[in-house]
């Protein structure tokens, strides 16, 4: 636990993308944790780009959300989220396969920290319940 009088700084990142790679992640010690992966749309609209981002699923409300949408990602369907992540930062690897076998490449890896809506094959399955966004914004805050 944190000093009442430490502070920290928060860096989220929101955006609308497709959720793959749902899996749990075995850990030498302790529970196995849940994972996503998410591909993250931006640019024009007539075209998009993405940007992946390997996320460890933090949070309750967040993990019962994958874990319900978890059969529909695993069907290949088309599972559209809007979504927020924290605590981004890459990681190098090297590819063991393909053309770029034996290349560095880059993960981005974040927590994915809340779902705020979900479509599957274009259907709303899940409408998050009304927050307020003005701490996103506030004054550096205890922790």
């Amino acid at each position: 636990m944190n000093p009442p009088d430490e502070k920290y700084f928060d860096l989220h990142i929101t955006g609308i993308g497709y959720l793959n790679r749902v899996r749990e992640v075995p850990i030498r010690r302790g529970q196995p944790f849940l994972a996503v992966e998410v591909s993250a749309l931006h640019g024009a609209a007539d075209a998009v780009e993405y940007t992946r981002f390997d996320c460890r699923v933090s949070g309750q409300d967040a993990q019962a959300v994958i874990r319900q949408l978890m059969p529909a990602i695993q069907a290949r369907q088309a599972v559209l989220v809007g979504f927020r992540l924290g605590d981004l930062y890459a990681e190098t690897f090297t590819y063991e396969k393909g053309e770029k076998a034996g290349q560095t490449g880059v993960s981005l890896k974040a927590r994915l920290l809340h779902i705020a809506w979900a479509k599957v094959d274009g259907q709303p399955v899940y409408q998050a319940p009304a927050r307020s966004q003005a701490s996103a914004y506030s004054e550096p805050r205890a922790a």
